[in-house]
């Protein structure tokens, strides 16, 4: 586009030499006009072209993108996979629950019964068989807990796949004030919860112990 330009200055330039007179006739305007019309035909056809290809990757873009969103499936993480996972934890804690309360009423029943009563062993072994059969929750469990976590790598897979695509950097800090507010008052109050082995902070323990 700057050589098409210079070649419009240099014919205007070679022109405006072959009249070195200061008189002006229309003649040499009408002239300018058509050398200046022929000269900038060009450099609109290079703009054109140019305009024409960025428009083009910009649309090429659009729809690398539309195809990499429709591949996250989007609504059937919403409407299904998620609401299904949120129901598979429901189960688990509703199962654990109930299987605490079993385990728990069992032992409080041999606890308070007492040892020189002839059914005393009777009613020991009737409550340690509920007990077993309250621990089998654990197998139910492993299995929803299986599911949650397919759901999960499922997510993180679509996800890592459109980050891959868009070339995205996390940025910095938290999403919204909520957020991080949130953050401080688990850290300020150690509302983190239980955390895995390894990963215990022993220190800030042994220091707030010490207070």
């Amino acid at each position: 586009m700057a050589v098409a330009i210079q070649q419009h200055h240099d014919r205007i330039a070679a022109y405006l030499k072959k009249k070195p007179g200061a008189d002006v006739s229309l003649a040499d305007v009408v002239a300018l006009a058509e050398i200046t019309a022929q000269s900038l035909q060009s450099v609109f056809e290079t703009m054109d072209a140019a305009v024409h290809r960025e428009l083009r990757e910009i649309a090429d873009y659009i729809q690398a993108m539309k195809a990499e969103i429709a591949g996250l499936h989007f609504n059937e993480l919403k409407h299904t996979r998620i609401p299904a996972a949120g129901q598979e934890l429901d189960a688990i804690v509703k199962a654990t629950e109930a299987a605490s309360n079993t385990i728990m009423e069992c032992a409080e029943a041999v606890l308070a019964a007492d040892a020189r009563d002839p059914a005393f062993k009777a009613m020991v072994d009737e409550k340690m068989l509920i007990m077993f059969e309250a621990c089998s929750f654990q197998d139910i469990t492993g299995q929803r807990v299986a599911k949650v976590i397919e759901t999960l790598k499922h997510i993180e897979a679509r996800v890592a796949r459109f980050n891959d695509a868009l070339r995205v950097r996390d940025a910095g800090g938290f999403v919204s004030e909520a957020e991080r507010a949130s953050a401080e008052r688990k850290e300020r109050l150690l509302l983190n919860g239980p955390q895995l082995d390894g990963n215990d902070r022993q220190d800030e323990i042994d220091r707030l112990l010490a207070k």
